[in-house]
């Protein structure tokens, strides 16, 4: 263990794990608890890093023995609730990932990013179900339901896990699936991280070694003829295509190359999982809509993934959400236009997006969990960058008066990964249907009855 400078009775039953146990003040305190979204800015009584279950499991027995409050962190992607007090668990140190080939199945640790699953699997021709960014945890976006970027193929990564490892806030290391403990089994797939830390999880694989795809970009200005003809296209495309419409206003950034640097763009951001030349047969009525100024589409190795949707690399202060939409209709386009497009250039939004659900999305999932976005057709996200106060104002009113606008196209839910910073028990329960809200409070009443998991987008027992 890495000695921390303080030796208070109340860090004492803490003094026998592997990782380290920091206090405000301490030398590498910050590092260990800033996350990517920057602000979400921790301040933690005590934050460990766990090297592996067992530390996890004495850090939640500690704390139940104390009362106090525990949260979890990986990379802090969605790191939307600062953590004031009580007890983060960071779990970087943690990142096995075990391929087996054979039987097509992934087993990764807590701490393990999409990244390490893609290059242990890569050599196998095998794929995972990970998001628009491989940066990203891989325990935490499954937990909240995991939208992949081939969702629409294969539906969310919470229907492909097999199992669960999982510490539960009474100090217990669990093992559920569907035949042990299914009820925790469900409440992890979709409920988020409400009922234990998961330490690992297994699931399965896809045999993909190769993706058509790629960003179709314009300009700002042709956004209109852009989204008008994506929506219609997205009435008539097989399960295999999976896309996404984007208004970009980008930052003059060396980060970001030319010529896209400091424009304001619409793209149509594609994966396609059959014939690459059907893929780009299909695509001819995208590239015919509008003026194409940059064609990024091509066939790549899937662990290349990240070249689709060019996520931000570098940390920073975002303020997301997120709505799911019944459908686009022609008034839904000139209201969403109204509010983010071109008729609205001091939008100061970084990303609005609209991503094609249905297909493998809209199907029930072999067996039952808690994701509730299955009856929508398309996903609404925004994404702000909080550079000074100014800003943050400006981005908080841009994206409460496209929701407002957009609600009667919306089913009145959210997905809870990209919910944003959760409001009060009535607006996070907006990530569930009633039904399943009341029972993952009933799980909750079971497994952490004294709610010690309490920051970011829980529930309340």
């Amino acid at each position: 263990m890495t000695a921390t400078h303080h030796n208070t009775p109340d860090l004492f039953a803490l003094s026998d794990l592997h990782g380290p146990v920091l206090r405000p003040g301490d030398d590498g305190y910050a590092d260990e608890v800033t996350g990517f979204n920057l602000a979400a800015l921790h301040t933690p009584d005590v934050v460990v890093g766990a090297t592996g279950a067992d530390d996890i499991v004495t850090a939640l027995r500690w704390a139940t023995a104390t009362g106090t409050p525990v949260a979890v962190q990986a990379t802090g992607h969605g790191a939307n609730f600062p953590i004031d007090h009580g007890l983060l668990i960071n779990t970087t140190r943690m990142t096995d990932v075990t391929i087996d080939p054979d039987q097509r199945l992934a087993t990764v640790a807590a701490g393990a990013k999409w990244r390490h699953v893609l290059d242990a699997a890569a050599p196998h021709g095998l794929a995972a179900l990970n998001g628009s960014a491989s940066d990203a945890g891989v325990v935490g976006y499954t937990l909240g339901g995991g939208l992949p970027v081939l969702g629409r193929t294969y539906g969310y990564a919470a229907d492909l896990v097999r199992s669960f490892q999982v510490a539960t806030p009474d100090g217990t290391l669990r093992e559920c699936d569907p035949d042990h403990e299914p009820e925790l089994f469900w409440a992890l797939r979709g409920g988020k991280g409400n009922v234990g830390v998961v330490t690992s999880l297994t699931f399965e694989l896809l045999r993909l070694p190769t993706v058509l795809g790629g960003g179709i970009y314009c300009p700002g200005e042709h956004a209109e003829a852009l989204l008008t003809t994506w929506a219609d296209w997205t009435h008539q495309v097989p399960e295999e295509m999976c896309s996404a419409f984007s208004l970009l206003r980008l930052p003059p950034i060396p980060q970001i190359p030319e010529p896209l640097r400091g424009g304001f763009w619409a793209r149509v951001a594609v994966a396609y999982t059959a014939d690459p030349t059907e893929g780009e047969r299909l695509l001819a009525p995208i590239r015919a809509a509008a003026p194409v100024a940059v064609d990024t589409v091509e066939e790549m190795p899937y662990a290349e993934v990240d070249r689709i949707y060019m996520e931000p690399q570098d940390p920073l202060p975002a303020r997301e959400s997120c709505a799911l939409l019944r459908d686009l209709t022609p008034e839904a386009i000139r209201t969403f236009l109204s509010q983010v497009g071109p008729e609205a250039p001091d939008c100061p939004l970084l990303l609005v997006e609209i991503r094609h659900m249905g297909g493998a999305l809209s199907r029930p999932a072999r067996l039952e969990d808690a994701i509730c976005a299955r009856d929508a057709n398309y996903l609404l996200e925004t994404v702000g960058v909080l550079a000074a106060p100014p800003a943050a104002e400006a981005i908080e009113q841009a994206t409460k008066a496209l929701h407002a606008a957009m609600t009667p196209y919306g089913t009145g839910y959210t997905m809870v990964n990209i919910h944003g910073t959760p409001g009060d028990a009535t607006d996070r329960a907006r990530a569930w249907t009633p039904e399943v809200y009341n029972r993952l409070r009933q799980d909750k009443s079971t497994y952490d009855p004294s709610n010690l998991l309490r920051f970011g987008h829980t529930v309340t027992a």
